[in-house]
């Protein structure tokens, strides 16, 4: 008996256009990128452009946020591209190093997108003489709907799938890679781990963060909103994780679940050792920024 939805008929492409010799195709993944980004950059405006939201006066002017903005762009696709590369095939990149600028040819991690995130954003708070803690609780207000999208996109491209499950919603995503547990009387279903994230991250995160911003007078206290957005992801990931296949590289014979890092009987995912220090970095300026308020 079959068990599990089938995937839906949905091309990663949006559309293609093609004049002669030249072809552009539009893909979800590159659409959930710039509609997140724009989203996030309209919500973290509105929060600028209300004085009384904050303790003093907004940490930065509107020109000086869209001056920022390109500075985070820039450091999320560096720093994806280069914690992918370190943190899931620094074997396969140290041996093919003139790879490693193809961003085209797929390999993003958040956690690697998020330091350079970090980067941009102390770079240039101490650049303009910006509030450090208020600049980055702005730039937590306005990422949840770039992960939204992000991790829809990941469904429709049908990457990042779940781990084999009979639960009634499991969904049977195609490619020999996710059938690989598939039987002669029945296709492999699996966890749609990307639509839990998207919930987690996305959905629940993102409406926490806009009360806590517009309801809550969050931003009079300085990096609570930060505490609160790296606690939330990391607590998301982590659970998911638990559910989410992990990467190929990981997973042999002897280490079936993929685990990075085995301590005793026990052990954690990459996903799980890299979103870890995320909650609890989150928890500490939680209760920092508290006690301050």
């Amino acid at each position: 008996m079959q068990t599990g939805l089938p995937f839906p008929d949905i091309s990663p492409d949006v559309f293609t256009l093609s004049l002669g010799a030249f072809s552009f195709t539009l893909r979800w993944y590159a659409l959930a990128y710039i509609v997140g980004i724009l989203i996030g950059w309209r919500i973290a405006l509105a929060a600028l452009r209300r004085p009384a939201l904050w303790r003093d006066a907004p940490p930065m002017t509107g020109a000086q946020f869209e001056n920022l903005m390109t500075w985070i762009i820039l450091g999320v696709i560096a720093g994806g591209r280069l914690g992918y590369v370190l943190f899931y095939q620094p074997g396969y990149y140290l041996s093919h190093p003139w790879e490693i600028p193809f961003v085209w040819q797929g390999g993003m991690s958040f956690h690697g997108g998020f330091l350079g995130v970090v980067a941009a954003i102390w770079g240039y708070a101490r650049a303009q003489g910006l509030k450090l803690g208020s600049t980055a609780d702005v730039i937590a207000l306005g990422t949840w709907p770039g992960l939204l999208l992000g991790r829809i996109a990941n469904f429709v491209n049908a990457e990042l799938w779940g781990r084999p499950t009979d639960l009634p919603w499991g969904v049977i995503f195609p490619g020999p890679a996710a059938q690989a547990c598939a039987t002669a009387e029945t296709l492999c279903a699996r966890h749609p781990s990307q639509l839990y994230e998207a919930a987690l991250e996305g959905v629940i995160l993102g409406a926490m963060l806009l009360w806590l911003a517009f309801r809550a007078g969050a931003l009079k206290a300085p990096w609570l909103l930060t505490g609160v957005f790296l606690a939330g992801y990391g607590a998301a990931r982590f659970a998911v994780e638990f559910v989410r296949q992990p990467d190929a590289q990981f997973v042999t014979p002897g280490n079936p679940l993929g685990l990075a890092l085995h301590v005793g009987g026990y052990g954690l995912t990459m996903g799980q050792l890299l979103s870890l220090p995320m909650l609890l970095v989150g928890a500490w300026l939680i209760l920092r920024a508290r006690r301050r308020a």
